[in-house]
């Protein structure tokens, strides 16, 4: 897909953007063991529908679920099918899925009493899972790789006889992810007590009738921060979003006061727009240990402004859907500017200016497509596999052309 920018008539833009994948999978798996839960605004992306299906089957007559590109599906439905008896299946998924580690959530599940294999490669799905009741009511888990691994096992913990504490060794990864997963459980009536290294979530057979609204997606909306301070002028209005959101990417608002966009938030929505005269600075340090998948979208700004920038707490991105350090790193370079990545960081030095008809490799990853989209603004380029944003934002170019990407 060959993108460009032309400036439309409007300067201010008003729109909608899906539900938070991270809050609507969350709630998924709890509507599966609450079935007195219903959900509205669920978000419409592929990862979304995927575990809608999988939950859905008749898991009696269910031999093999596959779950493609979808890391959340995966590590979710590891935890819930080891505690479902009616479970004697293959979880498996895409090539890229059979490449990302999934060992330290199937010994977890297996210290508990969970009957779990793998089909293939120790440590990597496909997973044969025999489902039965885990007795078991503590644990101990390394929390510096992924918060997933620690939300799958809370979101099983009330089904559980004596619910579950896990004890969080070394330093938290993400940690507002797991306590968005402790707000979900809590907002059904679990009860949950959560300190620095520990979780306990309490066991919980019924609730009351429930109704959740999920919230939009902050990661979605990032790169609508990167548009606007790409144009040259514009404010935008979106819904739906919270101050007091419990999504960790909400923090894009704070970050991009560097960039000089103003948030407002107004009952549901935010208006964003650019500070008179503002001077931008010549290189920006941000620590994403909390927030890794806005990494993409904050590189690419910068690039796109020619502002230095060193973004550390980063280590996560090289087990995502493609090792996003390297492939930021492929991309960006190709535009003239210099990057250098560690294990846990990437510096940018931009060039002198930016080359013009790059193609971007995506690389099956829906957040370097959507990354760099808002770099059309300022230079013509192509997105290769512009498809895949349909994993987590799938009227994504739609939006796009309403402020003016053709």
């Amino acid at each position: 897909m060959k993108l460009s920018y032309k400036p439309v008539k409007t300067n201010h833009f008003q729109f909608d953007i899906t539900g938070s994948k991270s809050i609507s999978n969350r709630y998924l798996i709890l509507k599966a063991l609450f079935a007195n839960l219903e959900l509205k605004g669920l978000s419409n992306s592929d990862d979304t529908q995927v575990l809608q299906k999988a939950l859905s089957k008749p898991l009696k007559e269910t031999k093999e679920i596959d779950i493609h590109h979808a890391g959340t599906a995966m590590r979710f439905l590891t935890a819930y099918l080891s505690t479902n008896a009616d479970a004697n299946l293959v979880l498996t998924g895409s090539q890229r899925m059979q490449e990302r580690p999934i060992g330290i959530l199937v010994e977890a599940l297996r210290s508990l009493g969970s009957s779990i294999e793998y089909v293939k490669n120790e440590g990597y799905p496909p997973l044969k899972i025999s489902g039965k009741s885990l007795q078991k009511e503590e644990i101990s888990i390394s929390a510096d790789v992924s918060s997933q691994y620690i939300t799958a096992l809370m979101l099983i913990a009330p089904s559980l006889k004596n619910g579950l504490k896990i004890t969080l060794e070394s330093k938290v990864t993400s940690k507002p992810y797991l306590k968005m997963t402790a707000h979900a459980l809590e907002s059904v009536g679990v009860r949950v007590d959560f300190d620095s290294n520990s979780i306990k979530v309490y066991s919980k057979t019924e609730i009351q009738p429930t109704q959740i609204s999920v919230e939009s997606d902050w990661s979605s909306v990032s790169y609508f921060y990167s548009c606007l301070v790409l144009m040259d002028a514009g404010t935008m209005e979106i819904s739906t979003f919270y101050k007091d959101s419990l999504q960790g990417d909400s923090q894009v608002a704070e970050f991009y006061r560097h960039f000089g966009i103003e948030t407002i938030f107004d009952k549901e929505s935010i208006q964003l727009s650019k500070v008179d005269n503002f001077e931008l600075p010549k290189k920006i340090e941000l620590h994403l240990n909390d927030t890794p998948d806005l990494a993409q979208t904050i590189a690419v700004t910068c690039l796109g402004l020619g502002v230095e920038c060193l973004l550390t707490g980063l280590h996560t991105l090289k087990v995502k859907e493609t090792d996003r350090l390297v492939a930021l790193k492929n991309e960006i370079e190709k535009f003239g500017a210099e990057v250098i990545i560690t294990e846990e960081s990437l510096h940018l030095k931009p060039g002198s200016g930016l080359n013009s008809e790059v193609k971007i490799e995506t690389y099956q990853d829906h957040r370097m497509a959507m990354a760099f989209a808002p770099l059309a603004i300022k230079k013509d380029l192509e997105i290769l596999n512009p498809e895949v944003v349909s994993k987590s934002f799938p009227d994504f170019w739609e939006k796009m052309k309403v402020i003016g990407l053709q």
